[in-house]
């Protein structure tokens, strides 16, 4: 009798109680700092909300995954095309029929889906989605630094219990968008000339990580790397145009973008998707690049890619399956020498992902040596730890709206430049008949990071309180959840990858 009442409620919309369940349990319940709500949005406006579907054979997609990516597996390097992902993870017919109907029956229209079938975005209006999903209640809402506005709900929704085999959450009802890690600060104060550079620039990356003119993309083989832009963050043609003018002379490069996927608005330039453009494209110089451009749930990204183009939705700077880049600052202002942290360089323990067994013997030598962590009650030991790596991220040069901008700085400037890197690796991987590197953390700790520059010095930013005073974890010998591995040394870095 429960199961048929919950059945019903597929089409009348009104379950609650011990037919309804909560998929999200976590759901934020509080306003983000720097976001004001502007009141209950009309019922007649229409929302998109994206509906993730159960997957099948997720526990053999995890095997494979790590199969392909460690090093001493003889399926290293042997990646599924996205039809065998396909295959391999679609949702039960039952599980896409129920959720069609259930969907149909609450009036949603012009849904898509992608080729896997596991996420499906639909449009609704507020009422329709407010039936929908009960305890849901939609309010607009601004803030960010661009005064971002979105439209979300306060308050945790419900699904009816029939859909608890069919759906594991609904997307784009409370999370709010990341702040950006980027800031631009003052001018450093340095006396002496020698060795001066006057912020960190495409040729200064290149010196400090040993990339010569000559380290460049051919132009020949199948190899591209990507961009994501979100939340209206669009770069434009013409500051990678008046970027390349300016830094690019010393090395061979591209000076604009080789495809758009998506909408690319036509508003001001957002200095984030700038900033990840030009430096993908000067770190991974002369190798074709390509943005996608979504109105999304988070900032900005870069990746690189080999063949054939994939995209995906981001996943968070913890995650397991994400080489999370930290960030460094010059020893010395002004002046290209050692690295030591970025106190505002992210990392730590996640508390949502475990740690993966990659990562066990690294993190597990950090905890037992370092002089300087935090109390316990401060961090899950347990979780997964990052970040995985670091490159520069204090001090950057950016064009933005055809204006040149100085001492920009973040993890966001130290992720595309790390990407680029790998992109160059890639590219002498694929002329070599090897196939690009793929998901590179299970070698990166089996290799005990060989090719980076290990950054000894520095803590980053903590909580201002008389326990910690403001410490956070800091840097020292080998892995740390700081700067992760260390920086590129490029040369030894393509030494230590390109075979096998």
């Amino acid at each position: 009798m429960g199961l048929q009442a919950c059945l019903l409620g597929l089409f009348a919309l009104i379950l609650s109680g011990k037919c309804s369940y909560s998929p999200e349990p976590d759901q934020r319940r509080t306003l983000p700092p720097g976001w004001v709500s502007l009141g209950r949005a009309d019922p007649e406006e229409e929302l998109s909300l994206t509906f993730a579907l159960r997957q099948q054979n997720v526990e053999r997609l995890s095997e494979l995954v790590q199969a392909v990516s460690d090093p001493s597996s003889p399926q290293y390097g042997k990646y599924l095309t996205l039809e065998n992902v396909a295959d391999l993870v679609r949702p039960s017919p039952l599980t896409l029929h129920t959720v069609q109907k259930w969907l149909l029956a609450a009036g949603a229209q012009k849904c898509h889906s992608v080729i896997t079938q596991d996420f499906l975005t639909c449009w609704l209006s507020i009422r329709q989605a407010e039936l929908l999903l009960p305890g849901a209640e939609f309010h607009h809402y601004v803030g960010g630094p661009t005064e971002t506005h979105v439209v979300r709900s306060p308050h945790p929704y419900q699904l009816p219990q029939a859909l608890a085999p069919h759906v594991d959450f609904v997307g784009g009802l409370h999370r709010f968008p990341p702040t950006s890690s980027l800031r631009q600060r003052p001018e450093p104060q340095v006396t002496g000339t020698v060795g001066l550079h006057l912020g960190v620039t495409p040729s200064v990356i290149r010196k400090r990580y040993n990339l010569t003119s000559q380290d460049v993309g051919s132009g020949t083989s199948n190899n591209s790397q990507a961009c994501a832009q979100f939340l209206e963050q669009y770069f434009h043609d013409s500051d990678l145009a008046q970027f390349m003018r300016l830094f690019g002379g010393n090395f061979a490069h591209q000076a604009s973008v080789a495809r758009v996927v998506g909408q690319q608005g036509r508003g001001r330039a957002g200095i984030e998707a700038s900033l990840d453009v030009q430096y993908l494209m000067s770190a991974g110089a002369n190798i074709s690049t390509w943005v996608y451009s979504s109105p999304g749930d988070s900032g900005a990204g870069c990746w690189s890619v080999s063949g054939r183009h994939q995209f995906r939705p981001t996943f968070p700077a913890s995650s397991p399956y994400v080489t999370t880049v930290g960030g460094t600052s010059f020893q010395e202002p002004f002046l290209i020498t050692n690295e030591i942290v970025d106190y505002i360089s992210g990392g730590g323990f996640s508390n949502v992902f475990p740690r993966p067994s990659y990562q066990e013997e690294a993190v597990t030598k950090f905890l037992s040596s370092s002089p300087h962590l935090p109390p316990s009650s401060y961090f899950n030991a347990s979780g997964r730890a990052y970040p995985d790596v670091a490159a520069l991220s204090d001090g950057y040069w950016v064009v933005s709206n055809r204006v040149p901008i100085p001492w920009v700085s973040g993890t966001s400037a130290s992720t595309p430049v790390f990407g680029g890197i790998l992109s160059l690796i890639n590219e002498h991987r694929i002329l070599s008949g090897r196939p690009p590197l793929g998901f590179l953390n299970p070698r990166l700790y089996q290799q005990h990071g060989a090719g980076l520059f290990d950054v000894t010095r520095g803590c980053h930013e903590s909580c201002l309180d008389e326990e910690v005073e403001g410490q956070g974890f800091c840097s020292g010998p080998g892995w740390d959840p700081v700067t992760g591995w260390g920086t590129p040394n490029f040369p030894a870095l393509l030494k230590t990858l390109l075979n096998p």
